[in-house]
């Protein structure tokens, strides 16, 4: 076994989902994520916690979801229980197939989507962390060479995660001072309020309320949206091709919107609820060990010299205690690419222009 899933692993266990003597963990675990999975049990144990696998496939789910018929049953039982009995859960995903569910009908995703949303929130309610083990699925979605891609996948992971929390300290220190961005490029003038919102150093560990391996962003949840994004770097969502998207807000909604790929599926997207029309996140990302585009939003929006904005449900630690940010059945990132002709302000200050910050 490539030593680096062993370091992948103690990194995930200990840094990032800071798993403790007696927790109850729970690792789902996909379809070619096996061996990451073997290098996570040893870590588990040696901390001495209690582990539960499961298996999860998205070939499976294609199955079940094109097979089933009618309304689906809220927040099965026996998941719901899980999560809920959980304290850790670690989301190991490798698949063998990145569009394996790209057959399923949006409507069917969307509706399995809401019935499965108590579920999603126990899940939340744990210290999770997702991270992605490299396949050749991956590596041909990404288009690279299998061993090209396991390098470019462990240069994300294996970082000095401390050195780079310290860096990102100082856009977050910018964000949680600043009361409205400003990001500027072609076909982008776009505003939003990020006042009394607590923006989260996302290094990749639980402690600092970060929960992707690899990280390397800074995330906020703004509102009060208005003006218009062009998101020119390409994505896959549920198996299904989305490219070059046009946004326009006007009072924090969307209001008109196009695709020149998948113009029907962030239709779907949209329509999934009210919410779905509004942001849940602004993201900034500042991962320097992600070199290129590979079509895993993992991946792509830590990449610096990007910048991303999810429509849909907001996460909760961003937001004032007692306050309820924008809810939805989903949070779906789209990136833009800042590296030229760019510039994101902050209260009217440029913090960061053609993808370099002020401080660099």
């Amino acid at each position: 076994m490539d030593e680096r899933i062993h370091e992948h692993a103690e990194v995930l266990v200990n840094w990032s989902a800071r798993v403790e003597d007696g927790d109850d963990v729970v690792a789902v675990v996909d379809e070619g994520a096996h061996d990451l999975a073997v290098a996570v049990g040893e870590k588990v144990g040696e901390r001495g916690a209690n582990l539960l696998t499961v298996y999860d496939s998205d070939e499976v789910k294609r199955a079940y979801l094109r097979a089933h018929e009618g309304d689906f049953d809220e927040n099965p039982a026996p998941e719901l229980a899980m999560y809920k009995n959980a304290d850790v859960t670690l989301w190991l995903t490798g698949s063998t197939n990145t569009m394996a569910k790209a057959d399923v009908p949006g409507e069917v995703q969307q509706a399995h989507s809401k019935a499965w949303t108590g579920i999603r929130n126990a899940r939340l309610d744990t210290d999770w962390v997702s991270t992605l083990h490299p396949t050749r699925a991956h590596a041909q979605q990404a288009g690279m060479a299998y061993e090209e891609y396991r390098d470019f996948v462990y240069s994300a992971v294996l970082r000095d995660w401390e050195s780079l929390a310290e860096e990102m300290a100082k856009m977050k220190t910018i964000l949680d001072e600043g009361s409205e961005v400003r990001i500027v490029k072609e076909d982008t003038d776009i505003t939003m309020s990020v006042e009394g919102r607590t923006a989260v150093n996302s290094c990749a560990s639980v402690a600092y309320d970060s929960h992707n391996l690899p990280s390397g962003e800074v995330f906020t949840a703004p509102h009060a949206t208005e003006g218009k994004v062009f998101f020119d770097v390409p994505m896959t969502y549920h198996g299904k091709r989305i490219r070059n998207v046009h946004l326009t807000f006007d009072d924090g909604e969307v209001v008109d919107f196009s695709a020149e790929v998948g113009e029907s599926v962030l239709a779907d997207i949209l329509d999934t609820d009210k919410g779905a029309r509004r942001l849940g996140e602004l993201g900034i990302g500042m991962n320097r060990g992600i070199d290129r585009f590979t079509d895993s939003i993992l991946f792509d929006e830590k990449m610096g010299d990007t910048v991303h904005l999810a429509v849909g449900r907001a996460y909760d630690a961003c937001l004032p205690d007692g306050e309820s940010g924008n809810d939805s059945a989903v949070h779906v990132d789209m990136i833009t690419d800042v590296s030229e002709n760019s510039r994101m302000e902050v209260d009217g200050e440029v913090v960061q222009q053609d993808g370099t910050f002020r401080w660099e």
